[in-house]
């Protein structure tokens, strides 16, 4: 949903703030939602300021501030460690998708294939050969959709 203008808030508030209508009154008046309206109020009441506030919108952090050293210690001694064992180890009593984002903020990485050393085996497979080159004619069975090729059906 998109955030009202600032003259939509402006013209809202002073119509609540003649008296002449309720907060439902100015909902329908100007076609926007009841809760809109007592949150705007609210607002003002509050800050004392009616511009969006998208800033201070959402759930504030509370894992990064009280644990992100102890994350960043625990993953520095051990960095093989999964998520589920970073909760049990630190006993957090956070889902294991907030400690993937509070991880992710730190810029640590938690996964084995990135905190392991590279393996020593040579690749397996083959490069692919250039176009046109010997190696590519013997894959192909040449004559196989002609119509030559093909047997007669019994009849």
């Amino acid at each position: 949903m998109k955030t009202l203008s600032l003259d939509l808030r402006r013209r809202l508030v002073e119509s609540y703030d003649e008296g002449k209508c309720t907060q439902a009154e100015v909902a329908q008046r100007f076609r926007v939602s009841l809760g809109m309206v007592k949150k705007l109020i609210q607002q003002r009441r509050r800050t004392g300021l009616i511009e969006a506030r998208h800033r201070f919108s959402g759930r504030k952090a509370r894992l990064l501030p009280d644990h992100g050293p102890e994350l960043k210690a625990l993953v520095g001694q051990h960095p093989d460690l999964t998520l589920a064992e970073i909760k049990e180890r630190l006993d957090l009593g956070y889902t294991v998708g907030a400690i993937h984002w509070a991880l992710d903020k730190l810029g640590l990485t938690y996964k084995k294939r990135r905190s392991m050393p590279p393996s020593k085996t040579a690749p397996i497979s083959r490069k692919p050969a250039a176009a046109g080159s010997a190696a590519k004619a013997a894959s192909t069975r040449r004559g196989s959709c002609s119509s030559t090729s093909r047997r007669p059906r019994p009849t």
